[in-house]
């Protein structure tokens, strides 16, 4: 049988524009959008809210914060996915790529010890309709890492790996090119002593020597021999950019200069830079701002990384700081982030697309979720 919703007095924002009028979906698919309001008495009146695409995260850590939510705990998973999964539909994402990573570097649990039982659980909820957002897998790759092909082999053939990020953080380059900037972020996550930081500073140099060049080739030719997406983390220099090409890598993931990100906008790459950033007008780490890649036209794509509120919001910053229309700025976390994942059913308001859509409150500047649907069905 046919389902049939009407959605109407709604701000409509489409790829290129922002329609007052009404958008009538069937069967979880978006059929039409038109100016005016609907007069069917079973019309849905959204009161002149906004009515925006369901937004693309695909980059975010939300899941190993709540799998892990103490140093030495590691919470069951399944409610671990759950609170996640509520989280991340309550700020209006209804597709996510969780990012879990392998080739753990910390003193804390080994991300690796619980990844399976993640993917595991990710895919068993999903066959069971039990998530509000639809989850793929974004494998996060520690390269100066002994175990982390090993690690990777485990894992690549799991339905819902749809993303690789190839990662390096060694102090003293890309992320961390300030030493300062490292012993402030591992001191004071990981509570080390000067001489405890030291000690680990060294040996994360001695395994970046040993390690990280031969682990980026291997897991570069598993990716491409497996048409698994890729992205380079933290480019920080042209010849970064330039060896991720070399190695088929299509997306630049929070490069942290504007050189890198120059250079991959130039080569053809598309670009992720951190919705904090833009929120917060500022790096964590002392690097970019994300709001100057846009205004110079070198940002793709937001990720919400440690805080999926920020998605929306760093999209609504876009517009009214910077200047971006509404539609660009939105495209930013909807369209662009599912074109550069190969997904091309969903990220926009248009017929034929997936009705994964989201009714959007201004108040004081700051956009509000209020109601979420993914395919047509309410889930917030």
């Amino acid at each position: 049988m046919t389902t049939e919703t009407v959605f109407t007095n709604a701000k409509i924002v489409t790829a290129d524009a922002v329609i007052e009028g009404t958008v009538t979906l069937e069967d979880g698919v978006i059929k039409d959008i038109g100016g005016g309001d609907s007069q069917l008495p079973s019309a849905v009146d959204l009161e002149g809210d906004y009515l925006v695409p369901g937004l693309i995260e695909v980059h975010t850590d939300n899941l190993e914060g709540h799998v892990c939510p103490r140093p030495g705990v590691v919470w069951p998973m399944l409610p671990a996915l759950f609170t996640h999964d509520s989280v991340l539909a309550a700020a209006g994402i209804t597709t996510v790529f969780d990012a879990l990573r392998i080739g753990d570097r910390s003193s804390d649990i080994a991300m690796e010890e619980t990844v399976n039982a993640a993917i595991d659980g990710i895919e068993q909820a999903q066959d069971h309709g039990l998530l509000r957002s639809e989850h793929y897998i974004h494998l996060r790759c520690e390269l100066a890492t002994e175990n982390v092909v090993d690690c990777f082999n485990n894992i690549k053939d799991a339905p819902s790996l749809k993303l690789v990020s190839l990662m390096d953080h060694t102090p003293g380059q890309r992320q961390f090119v300030d030493l300062e900037q490292f012993k402030i972020y591992y001191g004071g996550k990981y509570k080390m002593s000067d001489a405890e930081l030291e000690s680990f500073i060294d040996s994360q140099l001695e395994e970046h020597l040993k390690y990280a060049d031969k682990n980026r080739q291997a897991l570069s030719e598993i990716c491409s021999a497996q048409s698994i997406p890729m992205a380079s983390h933290d480019d920080a220099t042209e010849d970064h950019v330039d060896e991720a090409v070399s190695l088929g890598i299509t997306i630049s993931e929070f490069p942290t200069t504007l050189e890198a990100a120059r250079a991959a906008c130039e080569r053809g790459m598309a670009t992720v830079a951190g919705a904090p950033n833009v929120v917060r007008g500022r790096s964590h780490s002392g690097n970019v701002s994300a709001s100057e890649l846009a205004s110079q036209g070198l940002l793709n794509s937001l990720s919400s990384d440690y805080a999926p509120i920020s998605l929306l919001h760093g999209a609504f910053v876009l517009h009214r700081r910077e200047g971006l229309s509404l539609p660009d700025a939105m495209a930013i976390v909807t369209r662009n982030p599912a074109r550069m994942v190969e997904l091309n059913d969903r990220g926009e308001i248009a017929p034929g697309l997936r009705a994964d859509l989201v009714r959007v409150s201004d108040h004081q500047d700051m956009p509000v979720v209020r109601c979420v649907w993914r395919e047509g069905v309410r889930v917030v």
